[in-house]
């Protein structure tokens, strides 16, 4: 008998055609309530959802043919992997795919905002006769040349980025855990937010991350400085950095990810020192398209009963 597989979102042409050996439903935009989640996962042996899928303990209690839950996407903070692990459903992501676009991202972030190229695009296309031609004064963003980029967590992608930067000239300090076997100076968090010129969010995701930036923390920083987030966004504070960015506190930011995603608060874009993109950090061809294969590739060795081989737990 054909395995049944449901599938909660978009997913690429070439991922499509690969599933083409299952029976294969696709649910997406409003259709993926959890009610409906219910009804669709009663009877499947699998499900393969990005991260924007919330996959609650119900929708797993309701699922009595459910082996997998194939996550396309590094974190699976989307699923409930304790009463996944309780029915005995392997849940499975695709780790350190991401590194490298998510650090390209991080640099054009980093540039975006320094150099005021978002802000600079906007005032070509809605104000152009405020651009009266080259001036000395005119539109002056910040080098990055002998600057200090500030990396919260030096992993895969904070180690990417560090490589990018170093490219550029600047100097890197990073904070975290423990020290990497790395060429560059281990500070604490305090130390690096006083420090920096460009702080950078890396760390993995865990609830005891939410608001690691916040109130306190944004005064540390220098007022010229800039706080990048492309990790996660409850890891910042958003109605704290709205304030220090209003008050100039700090110089600018850039954020790929927001605290209650998909919502962007009113006032967070409506600040013309920020720059903001809607959580494509690792969104490239190349990126989504191995994402896909990954999960296939996990659905592929549960179905035949052998062990997920990105297991996240």
């Amino acid at each position: 008998m054909t395995a049944s597989v449901l599938v909660t979102g978009k997913l690429l042409p070439e991922t499509m055609k690969a599933l083409e050996k299952w029976q294969v439903e696709t649910i997406i935009g409003e259709e993926l309530t959890e009610e409906n989640l219910i009804k669709k996962a009663a009877k499947v042996d699998a499900i393969i959802c990005p991260l924007s899928t919330q996959i609650t303990a119900k929708v797993l209690e309701s699922a009595e043919n459910l082996k997998i839950v194939a996550n396309i996407g590094a974190g699976f903070d989307n699923i409930d992997v304790k009463k996944a692990k309780e029915l005995g459903i392997a849940v499975t992501n695709t780790p350190d795919v991401s590194t490298e676009a998510t650090a390209e991202l991080t640099l054009g972030l980093i540039l975006a905002v320094a150099r005021r190229i978002t802000e600079g695009d906007r005032l070509c296309r809605e104000t152009p006769k405020e651009f009266k031609g080259w001036a000395p004064t005119f539109f002056l963003g910040t080098e990055l040349t002998g600057k200090t980029l500030g990396i919260i967590g030096l992993g895969r992608i904070g180690q990417a980025v560090a490589k990018r930067a170093v490219a550029f000239g600047m100097k890197i300090i990073y904070s975290g855990h423990n020290q990497k076997d790395w060429d560059a100076e281990f500070v604490s968090q305090e130390e690096l937010l006083k420090r920096s010129d460009v702080v950078t969010i890396h760390a993995a995701y865990n609830p005891d991350l939410k608001h690691l930036i916040n109130e306190e923390t944004l005064r540390m920083m220098k007022p010229s400085a800039f706080l990048i987030n492309a990790a996660r966004g409850p890891v910042v504070e958003e109605a704290a950095l709205v304030k220090a960015l209003k008050n100039e506190e700090i110089a600018g930011a850039a954020l790929d990810v927001f605290e209650f995603e998909p919502k962007i608060g009113e006032e967070l874009r409506g600040l013309d020192n920020v720059v903001l993109t809607p959580h494509i950090g690792n969104a490239t061809i190349e990126t989504r398209s191995e994402m896909g294969r990954m999960a296939i590739s996990n659905v592929e060795a549960v179905l035949a009963g052998k062990a997920p081989i990105h297991s996240v737990y």
